[in-house]
């Protein structure tokens, strides 16, 4: 197989200056852009592979793929392509490979793409996370592995629906012959009829497309400036809005980047330079802010083009990540230049390190003895969704919904407050996973935790009761739930009661059952106090809404006083 980005690794030097870091500025506002905020403008999008087979899942590729060396024979410390461990916590069903235990004792299980369940699970993380796009994906589907990529996207197209998430196609060049026919031929037959779904990403109402590997200056994407403007052209006479995965130094024509591919960088739409393995301290994410970054943005300014860096969490393997400080500065940096969306490599790149899905939080949850390192590898205890975590704030601040610093807000671990002085001012539901009874149409549970007041949760019409739940992460002193309604929306009443549970399964009557009213003229929005409990988890149940048959919220806050 042709070198992919998948392992292009080597460093490229980015030069000495760095920018000076201020520590705190004012929120950040929507950055100017060639194009309004859509569904990657604005966003926060993270690349998603969802190329991992197992045997026995039923996928047409067989065997373990991507897990594997030899992908005919089970997974082993010898027979790997892994540098990170999964967190199978969340998911129902594994498959045993030929590792050692974990240092827990359980067996070491391996998770497979193909599984609807695991794709819905990942979504609904993305959902939890406040995660707004995914990109899909593709590679060369004119092999063996083309079938696998086929059912993958029909699934990946059914979790976006039932999560409200958006995804669009990436294709990646790498190794791909006859590219510049064949592009064409898979959207024109297979792929454009995806984006019938209300899941299908768009921007400036067009169907977004990115393609990934223009300019690279690698054998593994030999391919001249003329054929690659071509097909850059048609899929925009298709009326798709496309994106350029391009390399670190396009703009110069050094380093990765091959000279001579100007205009066929300024027809994208917007332009996404390629940063993993480039960068591996915090001292290199400035450098290149400096010397590679801010240029770029102006380029992309100068031309009308969207700018929207890719962002990493940093390689665990390399022990890259120094317990999110990584994440925060790469996030930070890209925020503060003014970036039009930011894109988050990767979601589930379980081979290279750079995952944000659940990983192994310690060494408990890798297999024994096999120097895998988990995510308190320099001795910083992190929860298993910690990047997620990140994520959220990160998207956060990228939308103005938290101030602008360059320092982590985000904590290693979400640790309860029993005690009955903590932060009353804090909203201990923001960002958090949530849980719902139903939601109807792109309506998630995760819209009333995102920090959004337009978007909101609403679940399925005439069929109360319905049920709307935040996970605090441990047990915490609160005393106060506040809904809320998106700003505008005319008067009504619902009739709710709010519960609480420090184990999701067995709930108490926080506050009793009665009608509250949401009034525009006072901003919409009920505050209830309750007397002061412990709980992890908060839920509010909806018997009535006296203006539409369903509960609704747009904000679901949770207080400690």
């Amino acid at each position: 197989m042709p070198v992919s980005r998948r392992t292009l690794l080597s460093t490229v030097a980015a030069g000495s200056a760095a920018a000076s870091i201020p520590a705190v500025l004012t929120a950040a506002g929507p950055a100017a852009a060639a194009s309004p905020p859509g569904d990657v403008v604005g966003k926060i999008s993270v690349g998603y592979q969802g190329w991992f087979s197992c045997p026995g899942d039923n996928a047409p590729i067989g065997g373990w793929w991507h897990w594997s060396r030899d992908r005919f024979q089970p997974p082993s410390p010898g027979n790997t392509t892994i540098v990170s461990w999964p967190d199978l916590t969340d998911l129902t069903h594994g498959y045993p490979t030929a590792y050692p235990n974990l240092g827990n004792g359980q067996p070491a299980r391996l998770f497979s793409s193909y599984d609807q369940q695991t794709v819905d699970t990942h979504f609904r993380w993305m959902q939890q996370y406040a995660i707004d796009t995914a990109a899909l994906q593709r590679f060369n589907p004119f092999g063996d592995e083309g079938p696998t990529r086929d059912a993958m996207a029909v699934k990946v197209r059914g979790a976006a629906e039932a999560t409200g998430r958006k995804f669009y196609i990436m294709y990646d060049v790498t190794g791909w012959t006859n590219m510049q026919s064949e592009l064409k031929t898979d959207w024109t037959t297979k792929m454009s009829a995806l984006t019938a779904s209300p899941a299908y990403a768009r921007q400036n109402g067009k169907p977004v497309v990115c393609i990934w590997g223009f300019g690279f200056d690698d054998p593994g994407r030999p391919f001249a400036p003329g054929p690659c403007l071509e097909v850059i052209n048609w899929f925009k006479a298709q009326g798709c809005y496309v994106i350029g995965g391009v390399p670190t130094w396009w703009r110069q024509g050094i380093n990765d980047s091959r000279p001579g591919f100007g205009d066929v960088y300024h027809a994208f739409n917007m332009i996404s330079p390629w940063m993993v393995g480039r960068a591996s301290t915090l001292a290199d994410l400035d450098s290149y802010y400096a010397n590679a970054n801010v240029g770029d943005y102006a380029d992309c300014q100068a031309h009308g083009i969207d700018y929207q860096p890719c962002v990493l969490p940093g390689d665990l393997s390399s022990g890259h990540r120094r317990h999110g400080d990584y994440y925060w500065r790469s996030l930070y940096n890209m925020i503060r230049l003014g970036s039009q969306g930011l894109y988050v490599s990767m979601f589930d790149e379980f081979n290279e390190g750079n995952q944000i899905a659940k990983t192994a939080p310690t060494a408990a949850w890798v297999p024994a003895g096999s120097g895998i390192r988990a995510l308190d590898e320099d001795g910083t205890a992190c929860s298993s969704d910690y990047y997620l975590r990140i994520t959220t704030d990160g998207g956060r601040m990228l939308k103005g919904q938290l101030p602008l610093t360059a320092t982590r807000p985000t904590p290693p671990i979400v640790t309860g407050n029993p005690d009955p002085g903590p932060d009353p001012t804090r909203d201990l539901a923001a960002g958090r996973p949530a849980a719902e009874s139903s939601h109807t149409q792109v309506y998630g549970a995760g819209n009333a935790v995102d920090g959004n007041p337009g978007s909101y949760w609403e679940s399925a019409n005439n069929a109360f009761p319905q049920w709307l739940q935040v996970d605090l992460g441990s047990a915490t002193a609160v005393a106060r739930v506040v809904l809320k309604l998106p700003p505008g929306w005319e008067t009504r009443t619902q009739t709710l009661q709010i519960q609480g549970s420090t184990d999701g399964g067995s709930f108490t009557t926080l506050s009793g059952s009665t009608g509250r009213t949401f009034n525009p003229a006072t901003g919409n929005q009920v505050s209830v106090t309750f007397t002061r409990a412990t709980v992890r988890h908060v839920r509010v149940t909806f018997t009535a809404n006296t203006a539409w048959p369903a509960g609704q919220a747009s904000s679901f806050e949770v207080y400690a006083a």
